[in-house]
């Protein structure tokens, strides 16, 4: 990992502190950016995110997707857990803890939008990030980008059903065209840019594109980090009066996180894969595509909405959370192995 991945909680703690200060000691300007929007996208957040996910997308490579038979078991179990499990997990401990344990704590106005911001965080695997987590546990190369390419694919067609069938059943209505636009431009028009840049950049030889994108990797985490403050300087107020808030949503997202990966390591057993194989299955099952979900809950909901909150939580946690299930992997490798 490096440095920006290895103390991605810290930037985004000093993130939070600076967003906050900021927004309390000169708030005009923050105002004033989050006014830049067009239909319903604020541009400089829009802009943001490009420089977030298109990095990372590069390095997704859509024809290892012939590779998914080659393990298929795992791929299964992963889709599984993706797509048929973890968003609805959410959507039901957000119910348990948003709506009902921490309610009474939790201003009223925002409990829908609390929910709404960590189905987003669950309905899109993560794309980036689990490469580290696949490398930290000794993951099959080939499985882990063939599983994303997979999943990358899928998300470009499932995820805005699937968000609106969840906060449909959360009796949290957003419009169709919002969403579609959120797809639209986080998702598609990104794979779009990035596959054309990567054919460009291959041309110039693997080295010539292994440099680029070592030089270009820390431009992610810069531009999460930018969108972070400016998140906070509008959260500001809410966080001042209630900084429990954090700590609230982070339980049901950290819950999410041990239940789905420990679900999907379990069931690679189950079906007789191999170890290098429900490790990463397992990591890629539990992280979720926060970037992805910080840009729709903003669109959908706006800058000051607990749903862009809520998936910002999400951008804390992940780090020492997933380092955690990384360990739990390579610690039990023995049991996994025992027949």
């Amino acid at each position: 990992m490096n440095l920006f991945e290895r103390y991605l909680t810290l930037w985004v703690f000093l993130c939070i502190i600076i967003g906050v200060v900021l927004g309390q000691v000169i708030p005009a300007p923050f105002h004033w950016l989050g006014t830049l929007e067009i239909a319903k996208v604020n541009i400089p957040v829009g802009l943001l995110i490009w420089v977030m996910i298109i990095p990372m997308l590069l390095r997704i490579d859509f024809g290892a997707l012939h590779e998914v038979r080659k393990h298929w078991r795992g791929i299964g179990v992963t889709l599984f857990i993706n797509w048929a499990v973890k968003p609805f997990s959410m959507a039901l401990l957000g119910w348990i803890f948003i709506r009902h344990l921490f309610a009474p704590y939790l201003p009223a106005e925002q409990l829908d939008s609390y929910v709404a911001g960590l189905i987003l965080l669950a309905a899109a695997p993560c794309t980036a990030m689990v490469f580290v987590w696949s490398r930290l546990v000794n993951g099959e190369p080939l499985f882990t980008l063939s599983q994303v390419a997979l999943n990358d694919a899928i998300m470009v067609f499932a995820f805005a059903p699937l968000v609106a069938l969840l906060l449909g059943l959360s009796s949290i209505i957003v419009p169709w065209d919002t969403l579609l636009v959120s797809v639209l431009l986080y998702i598609v028009i990104p794979v779009i840019i990035s596959q054309l840049l990567r054919k460009m950049l291959l041309k110039k030889g693997q080295a010539a594109f292994e440099l680029t994108l070592a030089k270009i990797g820390p431009w992610s985490i810069s531009a999460l980090l930018l969108t972070l403050v400016l998140l906070f300087a509008f959260q500001g107020k809410a966080i001042v009066e209630q900084p429990l808030i954090i700590l609230m949503l982070a339980v049901p997202i950290t819950i999410q996180v041990y239940f789905n990966s420990g679900l999907a390591y379990w069931l690679n057993r189950r079906v007789g894969e191999v170890h290098c194989v429900a490790g990463p299955s397992a990591l890629i099952g539990a992280s979720n595509f926060f970037e992805l979900a910080v840009a729709a809950a903003i669109s959908l909901f706006g800058f000051e909405s607990g749903a862009a909150l809520a998936t910002v939580v999400g951008v804390l946690i992940e780090v020492p959370v997933m380092l955690s299930v990384v360990y739990l992997v390579k610690r039990s490798k023995g049991w996994y192995e025992k027949t």
